[in-house]
């Protein structure tokens, strides 16, 4: 049988012939006509102050930590349950990521867990949209007024999710966006800083291109402009070709969504009955990207030998995402006991937009299996029957 992937691009004709376009144009670097066109597009989709297109999510998050001052000295709380790019943000500043719990439905940050841990050197919260399913951000958005705080969305993997009407990206004054090759759109690697204050998107725009703003821009003036380098800054430009694919999978976003959130649905109802695992919850106010499923297993499920059946089958799977207060770079005092429970027991199954209803009901049944295969409770029945 044909192997099923775990993550799949759905990148085609149209995004290659983008990228011929930029061939032809000549200007394949960063900040020129279709990075313009992508920023563009992505401020006007979200209705934000300013978008700026940079290389990935983790240099949007630390753009995001140094337009607010963070140094040094100071605490930002960040969500637990997520892939650490948000503690290493914050730790690329020298600040300290203090890390929050999450909620034991939906993996997405407790905002009680965040009101606690509030105290005189927090700056900031970093919210993460989990795998694809937006925060509360009407209670952490109160949480920051009340405390004088920045709040930041990390929407990236969220391109397309909605929370209380309104689009994951635009749900708090700062936004960060992945377009990795996993995510609901994508250039393979890439990122995007959605803000509200245009201030704050031309400081990114000017740190994203060693503080000295676009090359592009100022080959077009008569003369010879000569760029002075008045602050540090860093190389986190995104590729014209990167920002071409980009502006076409933008347009696809709806199109690719309603593929993924097909095969959720499907899982759903192929998995209704089954006792050894839970599928996810989305609450009514809000909607998933789907960028991963997680399904939870039970505590009597051995993981590693679900997998290890999965794979031998050619059925990408993966832990989840992490419990970042468990890792050692962060030597974190918190502790975190619903995110660290999630990491031990959820289980990442195929979920991208090219999936057959064929494929999903093969993984269905080889997860069916490899759940009673390695489950303690259901090797004990045996063995007593």
């Amino acid at each position: 049988m044909d192997n099923i992937p775990l993550v799949h691009a759905s990148l085609g004709k149209q995004e290659l012939a983008a990228v011929a376009e930029v061939f032809a144009s000549g200007w394949p670097s960063g900040q020129g006509p279709q990075g313009k066109a992508l920023e563009a597009q992505l401020k006007q989709r979200y209705g934000a102050g300013d978008a700026v297109a940079v290389s990935n999510c983790g240099a949007a998050l630390h753009l995001a930590m140094l337009a607010f001052r963070v140094k040094p000295g100071d605490e930002v709380i960040v969500a637990d349950y997520t892939f650490p790019a948000p503690a290493h943000a914050v730790r690329y500043v020298g600040a300290t990521p203090v890390f929050a719990d999450v909620r034991t439905d939906t993996g997405t940050v407790d905002p009680q867990a965040v009101a606690d841990l509030v105290g005189p050197r927090t700056v900031g919260i970093i919210a993460v949209d989990t795998v694809g399913l937006p925060a509360d951000y009407t209670e952490l958005q109160a949480i920051a007024d009340r405390h004088g705080l920045f709040l930041v969305e990390d929407a990236a993997c969220a391109v397309g999710a909605t929370y209380q009407g309104r689009e994951a990206g635009a749900l708090a004054e700062v936004a960060c966006l992945s377009f990795h090759g996993r995510k609901g759109a994508t250039s393979g690697e890439g990122g995007a800083l959605i803000v509200t204050d245009p201030a704050i998107g031309a400081d990114a725009r000017q740190r994203s291109s060693f503080g000295i703003g676009s090359i592009y821009d100022q080959a077009q003036v008569i003369g010879l402009p000569i760029p002075r380098f008045t602050e540090i800054g860093y190389n986190f430009k995104l590729s014209d070709i990167a920002a071409a694919i980009l502006r076409v999978q933008i347009d696809r976003i709806g199109e690719l969504l309603e593929r993924r959130r097909a095969v959720a649905a499907q899982y759903a109802e192929l998995f209704a009955d089954e006792e050894l695992l839970a599928v996810p919850h989305v609450p009514l106010d809000r909607t998933h990207a789907w960028q991963s499923y997680l399904v939870t297993l039970d505590p009597t499920v051995d993981r590693a030998g679900v997998a290890t059946d999965l794979r031998a089958q050619g059925i990408g799977c993966l832990h989840g995402t992490w419990a970042s207060h468990l890792q050692p770079a962060f030597e974190a005092r918190q502790k975190c006991p619903v995110s660290a429970d999630l990491f031990q027991r959820n289980l990442g199954i195929p979920m991208h937009a090219e999936l057959t209803e064929n494929q999903v009901e093969r993984v269905v049944a080889a997860v069916r299996t490899a759940l009673r295969a390695n489950s303690a409770h259901t090797r004990v029945l045996g063995g007593a029957a």
